[in-house]
């Protein structure tokens, strides 16, 4: 059942983001500077680093990262991501990259093989990530980093973020909040991790055209961000323009040494 499940959650997520790659690599919420430098700051990037970038999507944090380490790998579920990640990489004329197409919960690497373990904006799209945070650990040297950002609602509106998140995206399992991403560290027999909270921002316009969402389910999500507009039980900050609403996704970035 576990391994039915998976595999038809890797099938979604490769439809999400074979539909959306192009629009997803360019999307300005996705590219914003100022965060993944934030995030970059936070990885704290040294010259002998191996660093391993897990569910890469777009290689926007692998290329980030490899402009600063020995060498940087890039993993990702599915194709048209890691073509993407190739185009960018030789638009920025790095030659220290290798792409792996592969499967998270399962990394194809030997135990201790990197010094820097990073995931971006992913573990919602996880069913067990505890499983995918264990293989991060196994694969990072004693002494390493490991670093995962994502999505991270609060608590008490977690449930209507995540009700709201898989109307746009079937392939989105869950958001964590943090103290529930803190417990997976600690389950994961990691150190507490430090804790940074950022909102990306966007538009929802932008953001459903570039989703693949099912039939009516568009139209539902709208209205979840519609009857959000004063108290915001989404946890996305709404607020309209024109004909348009505005939203700054909860975001927190998890640092944590390995021991």
């Amino acid at each position: 059942m576990g391994v039915d499940y998976d595999m038809a959650l890797s099938d979604l997520i490769r439809d999400q983001f074979t539909f959306q790659a192009a629009a997803y690599a360019n999307a300005q919420p996705i590219r914003n500077e100022e965060i993944l430098q934030r995030i970059v700051a936070a990885a704290d990037p040294q010259v002998d680093d191996e660093a391993l970038d897990v569910a890469s999507g777009p290689g926007i944090l692998t290329c980030a990262l490899a402009a600063k380490v020995l060498h940087a790998t890039g993993i990702d579920l599915t194709p048209a991501m890691l073509a993407q990640s190739r185009k960018l990489q030789a638009g920025q004329g790095l030659m220290n990259l290798t792409w792996v197409e592969g499967d998270v919960a399962h990394l194809p690497f030997s135990d201790a093989s990197f010094t820097l373990v990073t995931c971006r904006y992913a573990f919602h799209h996880f069913s067990d990530p505890l499983t995918v945070l264990l293989e991060m650990k196994r694969v990072c040297k004693s002494g390493g980093r490991i670093l995962v950002v994502d999505t991270a609602p609060a608590r008490e509106k977690a449930d209507a973020f995540n009700q709201m998140e898989k109307l746009r995206d079937n392939s989105h399992v869950r958001a964590l909040p943090v103290e529930e991403m803190v417990a997976v560290f600690e389950s994961a027999g990691l150190a507490e991790p430090k804790v940074e909270t950022l909102r990306m921002a966007g538009d929802l316009n932008s953001l459903l055209a570039r989703s693949l969402c099912q039939p009516g389910d568009e139209e539902r999500c709208r209205c979840l961000y519609e009857e959000s507009l004063g108290e915001d039980r989404i946890d996305m900050q709404p607020r309209r323009e024109g004909d348009n609403i505005l939203y700054a996704f909860p975001v927190a970035l998890f640092v944590a040494p390995r021991s």
